[in-house]
C-alpha cells in the first residue's frame, strides 16, 4: 500500500498550498469518513479521500467609534479576525474552537477603560457549553489557576500557586449522559471554563486536552458580554441546539 504525508495528499486533493493544508488539518478541519485526521505529518494511505468542514464567516455584531464585536466562528484563531479588522485590536481572545463574543478597540483610551473593567472583575461574561456526564445542580468552582506553555501551546491547572479564578456552572439541558450549561466566568484565565470543568468532572464535550470525548469541536460559545453599559450577544449556533 503506498503512502503519503496527510497534508501534502490534501494539498494535491484540494489544490492548494501545502501550508494551508497543514493548517487545516491543525484546526481540525479535515476528515476521513467521520474521523478527523489528527496528525498533518501522518503517513496515510494515497487513495484516501477526504472531507473538509468548512468554516463559518466572522459575523459582525456591533461597531461604534470605540469597539468592533464579532460572532467568531469555531476553528479560527483570535489574531485571524484582528488582521481582518486592523488597525482595530484584540481586547480579549478566546480559543480556536470557541465560537461567540469576541471585541476589538479602535483607540487606547476606551482600551485602558476596558481592561480596567476586566481587572475588576466588572465584566459580564457568559458562555454556553455541552459537558460530559449529568449535572442536575448549578456548581461554583473557586479555584486559582496556573498556566504553562508549551511549543506555543499553552496548558492550564487548578493549583494553590495559581491566580483567583472563580466559574458558575448552571445545568440547562441533559441529553444521553452529557449536559447543556450557562457558564458565568470571573476574572478570566486562560482556558478558565475547561480546566474547571475538567476539574469537577464535567470536561467539555470535543476538548480532548482536557478529558473530553472527540467531536466535531470544542463544545463552548461564549453567548454574551456586558462591558461599559454595553451589552454583547452572539447567537447559539446549530450545532449547541440540535447537539445530540
Amino acid at each position: 500500500m503506498a503512502t503519503e504525508k496527510a497534508y501534502k495528499l490534501l494539498a494535491q486533493q484540494e489544490g492548494i498550498s501545502n501550508s494551508n493544508a497543514k493548517s487545516m488539518i491543525d484546526r481540525g478541519l479535515v476528515y476521513v469518513g467521520n474521523k478527523k485526521v489528527m496528525i498533518a505529518r501522518g503517513e496515510i494511505d494515497e487513495r484516501t479521500i477526504f472531507r473538509v468542514q468548512k468554516v463559518e464567516r466572522v459575523k459582525p455584531i456591533f461597531e461604534n467609534d470605540d469597539i468592533v464585536v464579532v460572532d467568531k466562528p469555531a476553528h479560527v484563531n483570535s489574531d485571524e479576525i484582528e488582521r481582518q479588522f486592523k488597525p482595530a485590536v484584540l481586547l480579549h481572545r478566546l480559543d480556536r474552537e470557541t465560537s461567540g463574543v469576541l471585541m476589538l478597540v479602535k483607540n487606547e483610551e476606551f482600551r485602558q477603560r476596558a481592561i480596567k473593567e476586566f481587572r475588576d472583575d466588572k465584566v459580564y461574561k457568559e458562555y454556553i457549553a455541552w459537558v460530559e456526564g449529568i449535572m442536575t445542580e448549578p456548581i461554583e468552582v473557586d479555584k486559582a489557576i496556573t498556566t504553562q506553555k508549551k511549543n506555543n501551546k499553552a496548558y492550564s491547572n487548578v493549583s494553590p500557586k495559581g491566580k483567583p479564578a472563580r466559574t458558575e456552572f448552571f445545568p440547562d439541558i441533559v441529553s444521553a449522559k452529557k449536559t447543556k450549561v450557562k457558564c458565568i466566568i470571573h476574572n478570566g484565565r486562560t482556558h478558565q471554563i475547561r480546566v474547571h470543568a475538567r476539574y469537577i468532572d464535567h470536561p467539555i464535550v470535543g476538548d480532548e486536552q482536557y478529558g473530553g470525548r472527540r467531536a466535531k469541536r470544542v463544545m463552548l460559545h461564549a453567548h454574551k458580554v456586558r462591558l461599559l453599559g454595553m451589552e454583547f450577544v452572539a447567537k447559539e449556533p446549530k450545532s449547541f441546539v440540535t447537539f445530540e
